[in-house]
This record gives C-alpha cells, sequence and structure tokens, in this order.
C-alpha cells in the first residue's frame, strides 16, 4: 500500500467522481459512476465501494477523501444530513466503508472540498476569504476566511445555498422556503426554460437569443443571493463551480451586475466573480487534500499560492 496516493470522491446527487492522486495533487487515474437511484444510504455505499476497487484494484491508496452535499460531525466520519439524498441523516459512512475498503476514510462537505480544491491548485490560490458557490442538483459552497474554511458551530457552516431570498418562494429541503438553491439549481434552471442545461448552454454558444436571455435571467437572481454573501464576508473571490457552471461565460455578466447595483462600493472593494479554475473536478481533489491533511499527517496552509 502506497501512503503517497489518495483517493477524492465526489458524491453528488446524481453522479460520483473519483480519482486517484498523488500528494501533489497530480491525478493519475479517473472514474465517473451514476450515483444509484434511489440514492439511499446502503446502495451508494455498495456503489463506492465497487467503484474504489475498480479504480484502484491494487491498493495503491490507503486513504480515502469523500464530499458529501451536507454537513458532517466533527470527527468527519458521520454525514449528519444530506437534504437531496434520501435517508441520509446521521449515516456513519466512514465506519460502513472502512472495513470493505481496507482504507482510512475521512468525510467532509462537498463545497468545502471544493473550496478546498481551488485553494490548492486553482482559482483561490494566495486569496484568504472566499465564498464557493456549486451549482448542480442543489447548491452547496463553502467560505474560507483569513485562509481557513469557516465551518462555524458543530462543523454545520457554511451553507450558502441554503440563505433565503422570498419567504414565499418554492419550498426546500431544509425546511426553509425560497432558498437561494431554489432558484440556482439544475431543478430552478428547468423552470425557466423546459430543457437540458447542458442544451441551453449550446443554444447559448451558438448565440440564440432566447437561451442567452433565460441565462441572463437565472445570473440575475444568482446575483441577488451573491449580494448577500459578499456583504457577510466581503471576500476577494467568489468562485462559482459545479455543473452549471460550464454555462458561466452566459450568466456571469448578470451576475457581476447585478452584484454592482446591490453592494456598496466599499463592499465589494477588488471583488472578483469567477467559475471556478478546476471545473467539475475542484470537488474530488479537495476531498482528496482533506484526507491527505486529516490521515496522512501533511499539515499545511490552505493559502498555497
Amino acid at each position: 500500500m502506497n501512503g503517497d496516493q489518495v483517493i477524492g470522491i465526489d458524491l453528488g446527487g446524481t453522479g460520483i467522481k473519483l480519482a486517484r492522486f498523488d500528494r501533489s495533487g497530480q491525478r493519475l487515474a479517473e472514474q465517473r459512476i451514476a450515483t444509484p437511484q434511489p440514492a439511499v444510504p446502503g446502495a451508494v455505499c455498495m456503489a463506492l465501494c465497487e467503484a474504489i476497487e475498480q479504480l484502484d484494484p491494487d491498493h495503491l491508496a490507503g486513504v480515502v477523501g469523500i464530499g458529501l452535499p451536507g454537513p458532517m460531525d466533527a470527527a468527519a466520519r458521520v454525514a449528519r444530513v444530506c437534504i437531496n439524498l434520501p435517508g441520509w441523516l446521521d449515516v456513519p459512512l466512514a465506519d460502513w466503508l472502512e472495513p470493505r475498503l481496507q482504507r482510512r476514510v475521512t468525510l467532509a462537505n462537498d463545497g468545502n472540498c471544493a473550496l478546498v480544491g481551488e485553494a490548492w491548485l486553482g482559482a483561490a490560490r494566495g486569496c484568504s476569504d472566499v465564498v464557493l458557490l456549486t451549482l448542480g442538483t442543489g447548491v452547496g459552497g463553502g467560505v474560507m476566511l483569513n485562509g481557513s474554511l469557516f465551518t462555524g458551530h458543530h462543523g454545520a457552516a457554511a451553507e450558502p445555498g441554503l440563505i433565503g431570498l422570498n419567504p414565499d418562494g418554492p419550498p426546500c429541503n431544509s425546511g426553509n422556503r425560497g432558498s437561494l438553491e431554489q432558484y440556482a439549481s439544475i431543478a430552478a434552471l428547468r423552470r425557466l426554460w423546459d430543457g437540458d442545461p447542458e442544451e441551453l448552454n449550446h443554444l447559448a454558444n451558438a448565440g440564440d437569443s432566447e437561451a442567452m436571455a433565460v441565462w441572463a435571467r437565472y445570473g440575475r437572481t444568482l446575483g441577488v443571493g451573491i449580494s448577500s454573501l459578499v456583504y457577510l464576508f466581503t471576500p476577494q473571490r467568489v468562485l462559482l463551480g459545479g455543473g452549471l457552471a460550464a454555462a458561466a461565460v452566459h450568466f456571469l455578466p448578470a451576475v457581476r451586475a447585478e452584484v454592482e447595483t446591490r453592494v456598496q462600493a466599499v463592499s465589494r472593494e477588488g471583488l472578483e466573480i469567477l467559475a471556478c479554475q478546476l471545473g467539475n473536478g475542484a470537488g474530488r481533489l479537495g476531498a482528496a487534500r482533506l484526507a491527505i491533511d486529516r490521515l496522512l499527517g501533511k499539515d499545511a496552509s490552505l493559502q498555497t499560492g
């Protein structure tokens, strides 16, 4: 077993992305599988075991980091709740996986993983204060303040996708109504346009005016939510990741314009709003980095640039 290799996993509502890395963050192998439907804990656990064995049949990696859409316990071994996955309440996923995999396992919020990945090798390098949003099946995210992840009381922060935008808006699985997630997720985009987001992106790339107008409308609403986050954290950068960020070129202008309109100049001084540099790979890279830090004893600041 090679202690210099690590597996990072990004577990989403529709897909699971896995990769094997060395300690420098170089990707050595990768795999993607569909998330079992329904994504109940037992089915996901079995799918993870099979995928990990396929990715690393020779057990070159001795540790595994997994990013999940929700908060973990303080020991990073129990998924406290994943609101968009059925049956995920206090699931001891690390305890389930370790004896099956014969590898050590650590868990983290998927938004935090994406932020750690971007801070290590992506668009947050050299920054001390960053807010990141993942735009996909849900809207997750992470916050870095003074070079460290902000996780709040009992590790449950930050969930920027669950802030409220409209008290009378669509119900959220969190119990909130009109949360940012209800206006910035894939399901929210489909309420604006009845079709696949990738198709909408292709249409906008081809100059279709209707598609471009849909993305602009999406961006304006996303900008309202980001404006509140900027007032709270006054970050150097806001990064947008997840599947919908592939179309960032079409909605970022509207996001930036909305933030400039709503946020006073002193609170957005020097602010950059950008797509994640690592794309959909940020989550699994960050999960791997957290596994290195927690399980292989490498202690380093997130500010690496």
